[in-house]
């Protein structure tokens, strides 16, 4: 397998299972998440075999935003390099992350909100705007395909 260097801008394609593919693009590496690389995946789903237009793919509604190890998702053949599209883009996207992950509690009042390359806040219980924020923890490359797929993580911790 010959060696992908990513970099930001850069499109992916993931196919979906014969259910057609969907496309996200690396935007950014949050410092404040272990320097992971920052991801944004677009809503529409294309057929198996369509070959769009890479500035039409960015142009559509963001579905999610994700941390990801990118490389990792291309040696487990999630994904491949589509093209590149500079982005320029503003980056407004919230961030959450429990410090009760992994403890069993059904429900965490010890929340951290934060945006890339900024400072964690810690919040305590989620309220308002920050009940929609994503999910920040460092997200398998399988998961990020499973959200693509059917709109929700199947291995993130249900109190997420």
């Amino acid at each position: 397998m010959a060696r992908v260097i990513t970099k930001i801008g850069d499109v992916f394609m993931a196919q979906l299972d014969g259910n057609g593919k969907k496309y996200f693009q690396y935007i950014a590496n949050d410092l404040t998440m272990l320097n992971s690389s920052v991801i944004r995946t677009f809503r529409k789903r294309y057929p198996a075999d369509a070959k769009p237009d890479l500035q039409e793919v960015v142009a559509d509604e963001v579905d999610f935003y994700a941390h990801v190890v990118i490389k990792w998702g291309i040696k487990m053949s999630l994904w491949e390099k589509a093209g590149k599209v500079p982005f320029s883009g503003k980056l407004d996207v919230l961030f959450r992350d429990s410090q009760d992950y992994g403890s069993g509690l059904g429900t965490s009042y010890n929340w951290l909100i934060w945006k890339v390359n900024e400072e964690q806040k810690y919040v305590g219980k989620l309220g308002g705007e920050h009940q929609r924020a994503e999910i920040g923890v460092v997200v398998a490359p399988v998961d990020i395909v499973e959200r693509m797929r059917t709109g929700k993580y199947r291995y993130v911790h249900p109190g997420y």
